[in-house]
């Protein structure tokens, strides 16, 4: 667990510090930045919940609730935008994606393996919906702004990040689930 959390770090630090300054060019840099944020340093980092806080069903709806209103808010153009071209709005699109990450990851650990899975996949599906929305667009959504560093046109670049949300973030959110699901199974859980 420490090992995992220590490389959680590590990548949480390479891709703030590396990465928004050339998210600002390119949709393609943002999706990875946006995916390491809220899906891959999370699912490194991210504890159980603490007793304290609501768990079983309420703290697993409220994971996903929350995780999947932050990606689709800051996936809106004009809060997109906003987090591209100003600071203020990059650090509060970074801090509520992993936030939110933090907060689904959690509670997909404090809950038993058949709840988590199942708000993994719900999560898969929500992911998967955007990236195509994203990518299918039959115009780019995001402007000039987020296209450029490698020289592809922005719905190009819209085109390749709406296929690593939908391909990428939602490989990862499946095969966590299926793996939850496989130990439940294992285990017998009912359903």
């Amino acid at each position: 667990m420490l090992m995992r959390r220590a490389i959680a770090l590590v990548l949480l630090a390479v891709l703030w510090l590396a990465l928004p300054a050339y998210a600002t060019g390119s949709m393609i840099v943002h999706m990875v930045l946006h995916l390491g944020v809220v899906a891959v340093v999370p699912m490194l980092w991210a504890p159980r919940l603490p007793d304290a806080f609501p768990s079983g069903p309420i703290a697993l709806a409220l994971g996903s609730v929350i995780d999947m209103a932050v990606v689709w808010t800051w996936h809106l153009p004009g809060m997109h935008l906003w987090a591209r071209t100003e600071t203020a709005g990059l650090i509060l699109e970074q801090a509520s994606f992993l936030g939110a990450g933090l907060l689904l990851w959690g509670a997909v650990r404090q809950a038993g393996p058949f709840g988590g899975a199942l708000v993994l996949l719900g999560t898969t599906m929500h992911m998967t919906l955007l990236g195509a929305l994203i990518g299918l667009a039959p115009r780019d959504l995001y402007g000039d702004i987020c296209a450029g560093y490698f020289g592809l046109t922005a719905l190009q670049e819209q085109q390749i990040a709406g296929v690593l949300m939908a391909g990428l973030g939602g490989a990862l959110y499946l095969a966590a689930a299926l793996s939850r699901l496989g130990r439940a199974l294992d285990e017998g859980e009912p359903a």
